[in-house]
C-alpha cells in the first residue's frame, strides 16, 4: 500500500508515518517543515513544499497513492490565539488545494478535533461523553480560539462533500513523544522536572480524556482499511482531571512541590470526553495504553530528548 501524508513530519504524522513504514507499506512526506525537522533518515521520499499554494501539487500524480491522509494544519492554543487569520487561511487552502488535485473515490483521511464540541459544551447544549452526532457550536466567532474549530469544521464540510472517500477523525487529546512543549502533558511534565515549587496548576477541576499517540495511530490504520465514510471519534474514554493529571505527573519526577491552583484560561472548556461507540463498531478498536503507562513513557521522552535542551 501507497500513502501520501500532507503534514506527516508532524506529531501524529510522523507517529502514523513510522507505524506505516513498520507495516511494510510505502510512506511519502509532503511538509513544510514549520515545526521543525525531525530524524527522517529512515524515510526515501521527503518533498518540503508549501501545502497553501496549488503549485506544490503539480509534482504529486494523485494515481501514485492508495491512501491520503492530511494532517497539515497549524495547531496549539498559543499559535491559534496569536494569529487566528493565519489558522484560518492554512488550515481552509490546504483542504481545498487537496481536494482540486484527488482523484475521485480515493481513500481520504481528513485530521479534525474536539474543539469542535467547545463551544456546544460551554453552552449545555452538547453532553460529555460526546458522540459524533450532537449539534457544532460556535460561541463567539469573532474570538480568536474559535479559529480553529472554524477552520475544522469547514474542512470536515469540504471533504465530506467532495469525490473523495474520506473519513473525518476527530482527535481528543492525542499525547505522547515529539508533540511539542506548548501542550499539558510535556508542559507539566518539564516544568515538574525543573522542580517549580510553588507548581502553578491551571483548571485543576477541568476534565479531559487523554489518548496516546500508539492508540490513535492504530485508529486511524483500521479506519483506513475500513469501508467507512463520515465523521467518527479518535479517542479514549478514560477521563482524568487536571489535578489528577499533576499528582501523576509530580508522582513521576519524584517531586513534591507545594500546589498553588488558579483558573483556567479564558475560553478553555471544562470538561472533554468522547463516546467511541461509532469507533468500536467500525473497527474493533479498544485503547491499549493506559494514562498511567502513557504519561511514564511521554514523561521518560521528554526527560531524554528535550529536558536539557529548555532548562
Amino acid at each position: 500500500m501507497r500513502a501520501l501524508l500532507l503534514g506527516g513530519a508532524g506529531f501524529i504524522g510522523l507517529h502514523l508515518a513510522r507505524r506505516l513504514l513498520a507495516d511494510g507499506h510505502s510512506v511519502t512526506i509532503a511538509d513544510d517543515f514549520s515545526r521543525g525537522r525531525h530524524d527522517f533518515t529512515d524515510f526515501t521520499d521527503i518533498r518540503s513544499c508549501d501545502l497553501t499554494d496549488p503549485a506544490s501539487y503539480a509534482d504529486l500524480d494523485p494515481a501514485g497513492w492508495d491512501h491520503v491522509y492530511l494532517l497539515a494544519a497549524v495547531v496549539g492554543v498559543r499559535n491559534v490565539e496569536a494569529d487566528p487569520s493565519r489558522v484560518l487561511r492554512v488550515n481552509s487552502l490546504v483542504a481545498l488545494h487537496l481536494l482540486d488535485w484527488i482523484r475521485p473515490g480515493q481513500r481520504l483521511f481528513f485530521a479534525s478535533t474536539s474543539e469542535a464540541y467547545a463551544g456546544g459544551v460551554s453552552t449545555g447544549l452538547v453532553p460529555v461523553p460526546t458522540a459524533e452526532d450532537v449539534p457544532l457550536v460556535i460561541e463567539q466567532v469573532a474570538a480568536p480560539r474559535f479559529s480553529y474549530a472554524i477552520s475544522k469544521t469547514f474542512g470536515e464540510a469540504a471533504v465530506l462533500h467532495s469525490k473523495a472517500s474520506a473519513v473525518v477523525g476527530r482527535f481528543h487529546n492525542v499525547y505522547g513523544a515529539r508533540m511539542g512543549v506548548d501542550h499539558v502533558i510535556p508542559e507539566l511534565s518539564l516544568r515538574a522536572m525543573r522542580g517549580e515549587d510553588p507548581f502553578v496548576l491551571y483548571g485543576a477541576d477541568q476534565s479531559r480524556a487523554f489518548c496516546h499517540v500508539d492508540d490513535a495511530v492504530e485508529a486511524m490504520v483500521r479506519l483506513m482499511a475500513s469501508p467507512y465514510e463520515g465523521v467518527v471519534h479518535i479517542g479514549n474514554p478514560e477521563e482524568t482531571n487536571i489535578g489528577d493529571l499533576a499528582k501523576l505527573i509530580l508522582r513521576i519526577a519524584g517531586a513534591d512541590p507545594a500546589v498553588r491552583e488558579v483558573p483556567a484560561p479564558a475560553g478553555s472548556v471544562a470538561r472533554r470526553c468522547p463516546d467511541i461507540s461509532l469507533l468500536r463498531e467500525v473497527t474493533g478498536f479498544v485503547p491499549r495504553v493506559g494514562l498511567e503507562d502513557g504519561v511514564a513513557r511521554t514523561f521518560a521522552w521528554y526527560r531524554e530528548h528535550v529536558f536539557q535542551e529548555v532548562s
